[in-house]
């Protein structure tokens, strides 16, 4: 089962994350961008979902990091923040993708899915 890591602080979004995801993937949770970096190389994920507002460092922050070591990861930016300079920021960061918070389930597995097969 391909796993995902999900880069969530906030316990309400991760919930719905996880009932979305739990059938077709196996999640692991970082609750801030420092853990999200430890976390992509210790969990070995095959995709992370990363909330680009979070405590400790950002998701702008921990998907350049994480894309320093793993250039190959496919990082998925979800946030509240649907504005094109965030998406663009997002990108230029590093960012496979872009989903605006509140992602539709459909939405949500369809883009996972054009990564993960």
């Amino acid at each position: 089962m391909k796993r995902i890591l999900v880069a969530e602080d906030n316990d309400s979004n991760y919930l719905l994350m996880t009932f979305i995801l739990k059938s077709k993937y196996e999640l692991c949770r970082a609750v801030n961008g420092v853990e999200a970096v430890e976390k992509s190389e210790t969990e070995h994920p095959d995709l992370i979902l990363m909330d680009l507002k979070m405590p400790r460092m950002g998701g702008l922050e921990a998907t350049r990091q994480i894309k320093a070591k793993l250039p190959d990861m496919p990082i998925i930016a979800l946030t509240a923040n649907a504005f094109d300079s965030d998406r663009q920021q997002a990108m230029d960061a590093g960012c496979n993708a872009f989903l605006a918070k509140p992602v539709s389930a459909a939405e949500c597995l369809k883009v996972i899915g054009e990564f993960l097969g």
